[in-house]
């Protein structure tokens, strides 16, 4: 992957409840970024108390050029303003998608952007030797217990497969 690695809100928010936005420069280091407008839908939950508000402080904001702030504007309003600008500009940069939204990552599939999210970089992260097996269950359980709407609830399953 050359590209930036794009992150949205569904995403930061999981990993900043368990105050674990470490886990996103481990694996990706300054290639993690995210846009404005995901940044704008983060401190809305900052500033309602319900998240740390420096969590992401060090994360890297694109700034979005012209043909991608239209082509944001030009996507399904299904999608939300920051999954819009996130896959704005993965297609053009050939980036990758990390989030949660089921609507985010079929139109980020349709457009031949490669897509993970919270239990994806939990994996990852595992594999790459950053967590161990059972604190990386013990985040996804934390994450669950806070709201975050899992596929999975244990991830032996998914590590116990080949790459």
């Amino acid at each position: 992957m050359t590209g930036p690695i794009l992150l949205d809100n569904t995403v930061l928010t999981n990993l900043a409840l368990v105050n674990r936005a470490d886990l996103v420069t481990r694996l990706w280091g300054k290639a993690a970024c995210t846009t404005p407008a995901v940044m704008l839908e983060y401190q809305v939950g900052a500033q309602s108390g319900l998240l740390p508000p420096d969590a992401w402080a060090k994360l890297p904001v694109l700034t979005l050029t012209e043909e991608e702030t239209r082509c944001a504007a030009s996507l399904p309003p299904r999608l939300g303003a920051g999954e819009r600008a996130c896959l704005a500009v993965a297609v053009p940069r050939q980036g990758l998608l990390v989030t949660d939204d089921l609507d985010a990552r079929n139109a980020a599939r349709e457009q031949h952007v490669p897509v993970t999210g919270t239990v994806g970089v939990l994996i990852a992260c595992v594999r790459q030797g950053h967590l161990s097996r059972q604190l990386a269950n013990a985040l996804l359980s934390d994450m669950i217990a806070a709201g975050f709407r899992s596929p999975v609830t244990d991830l032996s399953q998914l590590l116990d497969q080949q790459n």
